[in-house]
Formats: structure tokens, sequence, C-alpha cells
């Protein structure tokens, strides 16, 4: 099902968390389908007692939900569930920002640089397809969001944001599996680099809010499509 590399000796809770957050974020596992323990305990090839841990872990992240007498399953798709989530992405990603431009020395512009230099790689090798599907591609936008917002002092705040911006990666990624055509971001992300690395903050959040907002409306519009079709 998933093959998300896990440290040798990772405790076998953390192995099926990561795993299983992989599968559904990538929507392997889909949005509103059953999750049934034994059937996991099978294709991760772990007992019951990890499975099940992991999922209340899941359900607390809010891409699984739980009740007492149904079990689990994964937490379906609504275009008002991506909007407050894209709500509370700016404000807290606002708030991140700011501190790291505040607050980020040396070794943190060269993390933005770094991140940034090497999503700019993987942009340049893909095609016009939807980059949201690529793996690496993926990966390396993740890891230049969370650089650019890593010198906030608050580990609770970080923490908020990287769940957040893993919700919202499930979400692109739905919406990347019914189009054809995609916004190549690498413009918008040199932008807010830059004016991060300028110490503007008043720039830099307003290009935030633009980028977080522009991925709104393209996936609100492929999701209203998707959805009219199953109803």
């Amino acid at each position: 099902m998933d093959s998300t590399p896990v440290s040798n000796g990772a405790p076998l809770i953390d192995v099926a968390f990561a795993r299983m957050k992989t599968s559904i974020i990538r929507c392997e596992l889909a949005p509103g389908s059953r999750l049934k323990v034994e059937s996991l305990s099978k294709a991760y090839g772990l007992s019951s007692s990890p499975i099940r841990e992991a999922l209340n872990r899941l359900a607390q992240d809010g891409i699984v939900q739980a009740t007492e007498n149904r079990g689990f399953w994964v937490a379906p798709i609504s275009l008002d569930d991506f909007k407050d989530i894209t709500r509370m992405r700016v404000l807290l990603e606002h708030e991140a920002l700011s501190d790291s431009i505040e607050y980020g020395g040396e070794e943190w512009e060269v993390a933005v640089l770094t991140a940034f230099h090497r999503l700019s790689l993987a942009e340049k090798r893909l095609g016009s397809g939807p980059v949201a599907l690529d793996d690496d591609w993926s990966e390396r936008h993740r890891a230049y969001h969370m650089a650019l917002l890593s010198a906030t002092p608050s580990a609770l705040l970080s923490n908020m944001i990287a769940s957040l911006f893993d919700r919202a990666e499930r979400y692109r990624r739905y919406s990347a599996l019914h189009r054809t055509e995609e916004r190549h971001k690498n413009s918008e992300h040199e932008a807010l680099m830059k004016a991060a690395i300028d110490r503007d903050k008043e720039k830099a959040s307003r290009l935030l809010r633009k980028h977080i907002e522009g991925t709104l409306a393209r996936v609100a519009a492929a999701l209203e499509r998707q959805l009219a079709t199953v109803q």
C-alpha cells in the first residue's frame, strides 16, 4: 500500500501512524472509506494494537474520524472543511512568518534558500501535469513552506501549522486527481522567499496570503466539479 520509509527501531505505533497518514494524504485511502483494523494490520504487517493507537492519533489530527460504535474511517472531503483549513492557515502562517522574519538568523536564511532551490529543481523537471501528484515535488514543497516558517519560537504554532498543511495537502491531492492543468507556483515561491529574506514583513505576509488563497480558489473549483458528479 504505502512504502514510506521509517527509521530502524522506530516504535510500531509511529510506523503505523506515518504510513497510514501518508496513504490518507495521498488519497490512497479514499475520503470516507472505512478503516478496518484487521485489514490494516494485514496490509501493514503489524498487530492490531499499534494500528488502533495510530488511528486514534490520526483522529486527533483531523484526517480520520472515529466513533465508539462505528469504528474508524477516513475523514470525508468537503468544501466547507477546506475553506476552514485555509482560513486557519492564513491566520497561523502569518504569525509564524512574522516571527521568522523577526527572529530568523543566518541559518534560517540558508535553510529557506536551500529549500527553495530544491523545490525549483523539482519543478523544472516536471511537465504541465498536476505537480501535486508528484511525491518528490510534494515533499520539497512542504519542506520549503516549513523552512520559511521555521524560525518562530513557538513549537505549538509550528505543530499546528504542520498539521493544517498536511490536511490541505490531502485536498490538493484529491483535486489534482480530477483536473489536468496545474498552476506552477515557482514564481510565487520565489517572490515570497525574496520578501522574507529582505525582511519585508508586510510584503511577505501579503504574498503568503495570496499564495494560500490562490490554492483555495483552484482546489475549490476542482472540488465543486468533482462533488457535483457524485451527487
